[in-house]
C-alpha cells in the first residue's frame, strides 16, 4: 500500500502529538509508565511530545500526508553514544514518576552500540485506522533507504502484535525482551539491510 509521506516539522507538532497520544493511549507500555487513568490522560501527551521533540532536533519524522500515522526516527552512529540523560527525561516531562527513568534505563542499556543504524522510536497511526497498512506503508521508504544504503535499523516493539508486524518488514527479535518491572514486555528488533 502506498503511503503519500511528508517530512514533518514544528508547524506539525500539535497534531502528531496528539495522533501519537490517540495511538498509545491503549498501548500496555503507556500503561505501564502511567498506571493511573488520571495520569494517563494528563501526563501521556507530553511524555509523546518529549520523544517528538527529540525526532525533531535530533532526528527526523515522516508524516502521513492526511494525518492518520506518523514515524519518529533517529539515525544512530556506531560506538557508546550513552543512554541520554534518563533524569532530565523524567523531570521534564513527570518528576514524581519514577517509571519515566526505569523505562529511559532499560530501553537505553538493552540499545545496540556496535553498528550504526536508523532507529524507529515510535510509530502511531490513528487507532480507527490500525490494521490497514499505514504503519508499514509509512516506514517502507525509510527501509528501502537503509537497503540501498547497506544501513541496518532497530526498534522496541512494545506487543507481540506489533513484533508480527515487524517481522513482516524484515526486522528480527534479538532473542532477549525488555522486561518493565511488574510490566509488559518489550522486544528489541533488529534489521540486516537487503541487497
Amino acid at each position: 500500500m502506498g503511503v503519500p509521506i511528508r517530512r514533518a516539522g514544528q508547524g506539525d507538532r500539535e497534531a502528531a502529538v496528539g495522533l501519537l497520544h490517540k495511538a498509545f493511549a491503549r498501548d500496555a507500555v503507556s500503561r505501564w509508565v502511567f498506571p493511573d487513568p488520571d495520569q494517563l490522560e494528563r501526563k501521556h501527551g507530553a511524555l509523546m511530545a518529549a520523544f517528538l521533540d527529540m525526532a525533531l532536533t535530533e532526528g527526523y519524522v515522516d508524516l502521513a500526508e492526511d494525518g492518520s500515522a506518523v514515524a519518529l526516527w533517529t539515525s544512530i552512529p556506531a560506538g557508546d553514544h550513552g543512554d541520554g540523560d534518563p533524569v532530565g527525561f523524567r523531570a521534564s516531562i513527570d518528576p514524581d514518576n519514577e517509571r519515566i527513568e526505569q523505562i529511559a534505563r532499560l530501553t537505553g542499556a538493552a540499545h545496540p552500540k556496535d553498528r550504526a543504524h536508523e532507529y524507529l522510536m515510535l510509530i502511531g497511526v490513528d487507532p480507527d485506522l490500525q490494521g490497514q497498512g499505514l504503519g508499514g506503508g509509512l516506514i517502507a521508504n525509510v527501509l528501502a533507504r537503509c537497503d540501498r544504503e547497506g544501513r541496518h535499523a532497530y526498534l522496541e516493539a512494545s506487543s507481540l502484535r506489533s513484533r508480527a508486524l515487524y517481522e513482516r518488514l524484515g526486522f528480527t527479535f534479538m532473542g532477549h525482551t525488555i522486561d518493565l518491572p511488574d510490566g509488559p514486555p518489550m522486544y528489541p528488533m533488529w534489521r540486516e539491510p537487503r541487497s
